[in-house]
């Protein structure tokens, strides 16, 4: 899929690369939508990728003393859901990154490069705007702050340059008497693209609406405003139905739909009408935020905190070996650098209990860990598991029991969670995460954890039973090696 591919240790290194090739570099930071484009022939070929997801620092989430708030380029959507300061003072954008995708997908893929790949289904794109969000791009002329709404000129095109990088998104951090919610349509509950998302930011003084945003995805070429309904809502207040109402009708008006697979043009019109109308009554009473997890579930494992995790930056130019752990044992491969993870666990390492579904991150038969994070194999380059830990389902038994088997695979057993057990690999890496999250988990937090793996033959009600008895399982095992 690429020719020539390097991990870079520093911003410097990436821009001074960048200016030398031109139009035919790349950066990569999650690859999510990066691999699914080079796949489906979604984007240009280039001869040359290099690789951010090293550089220490890149990942960070913080607040200025001016109350602006402050994403690095490698900050994922994960990051996003398990920060408190964006949960409290940028809550739209908290809630478009729990809607992307899957934990796995979360895990990896950035909230900079869904900007940068400029789909107008894109969730976080719409929070953002409403968010009156910046970039800053730099090159090696320099720096240069654009608009949110100026970065983008048409579908899945932006105004970035062959030779710039994102390296900041910022934007004012919600204030006490500013509220806001974010609210997505999608044909299943997690892992779809939006049918309709919907953003709403208002700023009140005494019950009264002193300014309004409504951002809309999914309904133009690029996210819009509904202008006419903003203008409407300042001066009103959220108490009279009438006025929510006329605000959502204005909000449907502004929409320029088309039909395509998802959706008709006038589904997605009255849709529009409906999600704004939910989301101002939720705003009116204050219950935005009711079904938003306070804990959400990240498969993090026993790393999962707000914090980013640092990693060191190991340096890998296309033709150097592959230098990995996997499993706990040391890996070597040379001439791999072409391929996604998955194909190097299958084709050079020989562990083939890691299942190819779809290759595209919708299945999650591929699932791994990833420097402590589960990931979908499918959509990491191979070379992104130089100087990295890797566990496969191969390395996920242990001694807790006579057949050395982890208490989800030993519930698997015991509770028939396997039809055609094509799926079970995938499942049980992504339950064993959670368990290192969670001692106990609500059939909720369980069912949140396996959003990314499908399973064909329709056995969820045992896989789910089989998570519920490793949860015990776990338990006595801990207390029995006095943990």
């Amino acid at each position: 899929m690429w020719d020539e591919y390097r991990c870079a240790t520093n911003t410097d290194e990436v821009i001074q690369f960048l200016s030398i090739k031109g139009g035919q570099a790349r950066i990569v930071a999650g690859a999510t939508d990066l691999i699914l484009e080079l796949e489906h022939g979604l984007h240009p070929k280039v001869d040359s990728f290099i690789d951010i997801s090293r550089i220490p620092d890149l990942d960070r989430i913080d607040l200025s003393e001016d109350d602006i708030i402050h994403l690095g380029p490698l900050v994922t959507h994960n990051h996003c859901v398990a920060s408190k300061l964006i949960r409290e003072r940028a809550y739209p954008l908290a809630r478009a990154c729990w809607e992307v995708g899957a934990p796995q997908i979360r895990n990896r893929g950035t909230v900079a490069g869904n900007l940068i790949t400029a789909s107008p289904a894109n969730d976080t794109i719409t929070a953002l705007m409403a968010l009156d969000a910046r970039v800053v791009l730099k090159s090696k002329f320099g720096k240069r702050t654009v608009q949110l709404g100026d970065f983008y000129s048409g579908v899945r095109k932006t105004i970035l340059q062959p030779d710039e990088m994102l390296i900041d998104i910022w934007f004012k951090a919600l204030q006490k008497n500013q509220s806001g919610t974010f609210i997505k349509l999608a044909l299943r509950r997690a892992q779809a693209i939006a049918v309709v998302n919907v953003a709403i930011l208002l700023t009140f003084e005494n019950s009264i609406i002193q300014s309004a945003v409504i951002t809309l995805g999914a309904v133009a070429p690029t996210i819009i405003h509904a202008l006419k309904a903003e203008a409407f809502l300042i001066g009103k207040n959220l108490d009279e139905e009438e006025v929510l109402s006329q605000a959502a009708t204005l909000t449907m008006d502004a929409a320029r739909p088309i039909d395509d697979i998802r959706a008709s043009a006038a589904y997605r019109r009255e849709m529009v009408r409906i999600l704004t109308l939910r989301g101002l009554r939720s705003l009116h009473n204050s219950k935005g935020k009711d079904d938003f997890p306070q804990e959400p579930v990240l498969l993090w494992g026993k790393n999962s905190s707000s914090s980013p995790i640092k990693l060191s930056p190991p340096s890998y130019i296309s033709g150097s070996t592959i230098l990995t752990q996997i499993n706990g044992e040391e890996y070597s491969f040379s001439g791999a650098h072409k391929k996604t993870l998955l194909r190097l666990l299958r084709e050079d390492a020989g562990l083939i209990g890691t299942k190819e579904g779809c290759a595209e991150g919708e299945c999650g038969a591929c699932t791994v860990f990833l420097d402590g994070k589960a990931v979908m194999a499918c959509l990491v380059p191979a070379a992104r598991a130089h100087g990295a830990e890797i566990i496969t389902i191969e390395g996920l038994s242990n001694s807790g029991n006579d057949q050395g088997l982890h208490p989800v695979q030993e519930a698997f057993i015991q509770n028939s969670a396997v039809q055609c057990g094509y799926c079970s690999p995938g499942f049980i890496m992504s339950a064993a995460k959670l368990l290192e999250e969670r001692l106990n988990p609500s059939l909720n937090e369980i069912q949140q954890a396996i959003t990314g793996n499908l399973c064909r033959c329709t056995g969820y009600y045992k896989i789910i039973k089989a998570v519920e008895e490793a949860s015990k399982i776990n338990m006595i095992v801990l207390k029995e090696n006095g943990g």
